[in-house]
């Protein structure tokens, strides 16, 4: 019996992807619980005025408040975890196992208690439709559905009188448990072969935008994604913010790097850069991007323009503590890089294009200025040089 249960989950998604499938269908069961709280209650309070209103019978209604009120309560504090705090499958399990009791309760009075067969009816409908409301392993919805004929049945024949109604009670919650079991477990599956197909495209999507958007050699992201970044950065900042900062990086005498060591050499050149930017972005939250062969760029916010001197500092430290051998360089023996910064204040109107130049020109400034320093200036910011201390 265990092997047919499972077979199918085992074999077709594999006890991982199943797993997984299962974590992530569990949400939509939070949005379910609410849902169907919400129903019930709405169903059983409006169901409460016959038995009042045109029957005089108060404790039919008052089940039925009762019944409304639980549900109500249950979908508020359904919807009050799901904001506060992250929760868990047991969270899940419980939620649902409450929901089974409430609406168990509810149709066993109405089926048994009141001594009204047509009634009968409400318990099988009941269990049919909040079985098919719910994505739960196959095992958990068989316990509660076989506790639910149990319970049923039992109080059938101890409280139904007739022989005849009790077998006929009992058959209708045999047929009703073993076709809310077999659409439950269909659904469950449909399901997560939709969530994992789901599971499967976005990480092709994933995967297909990193190719797009990542620089495959340095893993830092590339022009194109940098020119979309700096477009939002433009437009989208904090109130607290005041400067963007635009750097553009250049690897002194890269070619001269290329035709001395070969472009093996130069290729691992390149990553020790990447790795230097990396390294700035992880600790001080600068955006970096490979925007072309030996090009490197930078973007970040500042609330003091003074301290665009502490990034480009601590970049020019990783570069020096990086002591890679460049014997056919100019202005050292080991890999330098000179850097152009521009800093614009924000809500200027200004544009992608026109910044980048300026940063640009930055650089060029600063490769005329003798390479292996920094150039820092902007439209409200006096241009000023850097140079980073030679290794002892």
């Amino acid at each position: 019996m265990k092997s047919f249960f499972y077979k199918w989950r085992f074999y077709s998604l594999g006890r991982e992807e199943y797993a997984e499938c299962m974590n992530k269908l569990f949400i939509n069961n939070l949005y379910n619980l609410r849902q169907v709280n919400t129903i019930v209650a709405v169903f059983a309070g409006i169901y409460s005025l016959v038995p009042i209103l045109y029957e005089r019978d108060l404790i039919n209604g008052a089940v039925c408040i009762a019944t409304a009120l639980i549900a109500l309560l249950l979908g508020l504090y359904t919807n009050y975890k799901m904001q506060v705090t992250i929760v868990n499958d047991s969270f899940v399990y419980i939620s649902t196992i409450l929901f089974y009791m409430n609406i168990m309760a509810f149709s066993i009075f109405m089926g048994i208690w009141s001594n009204s067969d047509k009634q009968v009816v409400i318990f099988f409908v009941f269990l049919i439709c909040s079985l098919l409301m719910f994505i739960n392993p196959f095992t958990f919805n068989f316990f509660l559905t076989l506790s639910a004929i149990g319970v049923f049945v039992a109080l059938t024949f101890v409280f139904k009188s007739e022989e005849k109604i009790a077998v006929y009670n009992t058959l209708y919650a045999v047929i009703a448990g073993v076709i809310g079991l077999y659409f439950s477990w269909q659904i469950t599956k449909l399901r997560m072969g939709l969530e994992l197909s789901t599971s499967l495209l976005e990480e092709e999507r994933n995967k297909y935008l990193n190719q797009s958007t990542i620089d495959e050699l340095t893993q830092l992201n590339n022009r194109r994604d940098f020119m979309q970044t700096f477009q939002r950065y433009l437009h989208n900042y904090r109130t607290s913010d005041d400067w963007l900062c635009v750097a553009i990086a250049d690897i002194d005498f890269f070619k001269n790097f290329n035709d001395h060591y070969g472009h093996p050499k130069g290729d691992d050149c390149l990553r020790g850069v990447g790795a230097a930017f990396s390294k700035v972005k992880e600790n001080m939250g600068v955006y970096t991007a490979r925007v072309g062969g030996e090009e490197f760029a930078m973007l970040w916010f500042e609330q003091d323009a003074t301290h665009v001197e502490a990034v480009i500092s601590y970049f020019s430290g990783l570069i020096r503590d990086m002591n890679m051998p460049h014997e056919k360089s100019k202005v050292s023996d080991r890999v330098t890089v000179s850097i152009g910064v521009y800093v614009e204040q924000l809500g200027e109107a200004s544009d992608v294009q026109t910044l980048y130049n300026l940063a640009d020109k930055a650089l060029y400034n600063a490769k005329e200025g003798g390479r292996n320093c920094a150039v820092i200036t902007g439209r409200k910011l006096e241009q000023y040089k850097i140079t980073p201390p030679s290794k002892k």
